[in-house]
């Protein structure tokens, strides 16, 4: 019993002892801390290794902010609510539900939204079931672009529905080998780019510029507008016939080409493809070539408001060996496949 008790005495003495040596140990890391903070006052930089074993501490004992040297006790329990909130949003994550739908689908719908304002979600959704893409009508809603104002077509689709009805003219100098002024006459539909007409005169007068509308279009297929420019050959008969053929005029703004850019595109290509690269000699001869032009304009030459088609529609070969067509003398060609 004795031996016991003694053995019970030693171990209480040793536990005494070891709590002695642990508080000690604790005052002495206590004022090494308070040293080091007073020799290096700046605030300290702890990456999150560090933070994670103060945060735990704290979960566990929250009576030692007190014991915190090195950082405030309200930076401690700014770390904690953060893991807090990370911790609940890694347990909150989506591991079931429906699967996210590719990339490709998602910038599919919001490009069939932008090109077709006018289209709500069950439109483009049985547009999708169509090209055999299975998604909710939903997701298409979703992934919708949103629009602060109501749905609206574009300039450019409002234009284009109104070309059919939209046609221009003008008038271009050309100067002989004579120095003599000889005056070219275009006339263009703006619904294919089409040269409708291009004629030849030395005297450009009201009358004559009358008769080259009414022989460009027939009674039931005349324009509903005309742009033109404030040039004096579109004198009172000119006013009169457009009139009497319903047809609605526009001079355009005064030094304002811009407003009939079409045809001055036009009669720029005339000169850059053509009249730039040839004397003109007289008028039959002037007359012959921009009637070749004419052809190749309409039937030949590809352009990019077309989708690199030609006015007159072209049909795409794809057989037979390649020929070339040589066109206003050389100058330009034309290539077509030869079938035998």
């Amino acid at each position: 019993m004795v031996a016991f008790l003694t053995q019970l005495l030693l171990v209480i003495r040793s536990w005494f002892a070891w709590r002695a040596r642990l508080e000690a140990e604790n005052l002495i890391l206590r004022q090494q801390l308070i040293v080091l903070r007073r020799q290096r006052p700046k605030r300290l930089r702890l990456v999150k290794i560090d933070r994670l074993p103060l945060v735990w501490l704290y979960r566990l004992y929250p009576a030692l902010l007190d014991a915190l040297v090195i950082v405030q006790p309200e930076t401690v329990i700014r770390w904690h609510r953060r893991g807090f909130r990370a911790y609940w949003r890694w347990k909150s994550r989506q591991v079931g539900g429906r699967p996210r739908i590719d990339s490709e689908i998602r910038a599919l719908i919001r490009r069939i939204n932008r090109e077709n304002p006018l289209w709500g979600a069950p439109r483009i959704h049985g547009e999708l079931l169509m090209l055999g893409i299975e998604v909710a009508e939903s997701t298409v809603g979703r992934y919708m672009v949103r629009r602060r104002r109501p749905p609206s077509q574009g300039w450019k689709s409002f234009l284009r529905n109104h070309a059919a009805g939209i046609a221009s003219l003008d008038l271009f100098v050309v100067r002989t080998i004579s120095f003599k002024l000889l005056y070219g006459l275009v006339i263009l539909r703006l619904a294919r780019r089409r040269l409708v007409t291009i004629a030849v005169t030395a005297n450009p007068t009201d009358q004559w510029i009358a008769g080259q509308v009414t022989d460009a279009f027939p009674w039931d297929e005349a324009p509903r507008h005309m742009i033109r420019d404030r040039d004096g050959a579109f004198g009172p008969a000119y006013i009169r016939r457009i009139r009497a053929m319903q047809i609605r005029d526009h001079p355009t703004a005064p030094r304002s080409p811009w407003q009939n850019g079409h045809v001055e595109r036009l009669i720029g290509s005339i000169r850059r493809e053509s009249l730039d690269h040839l004397i003109v000699f007289d008028e039959a001869q002037l007359h012959s070539v921009l009637k070749n032009y004419a052809a190749y304009y309409n039937q030949v030459r590809t352009h990019l408001s077309l989708q690199k088609n030609a006015p007159d529609v072209r049909r795409r070969q794809k057989l037979g060996p390649i020929a070339s067509i040589p066109i206003l003398g050389g100058l330009h060609h034309q290539y077509v496949r030869v079938r035998f």
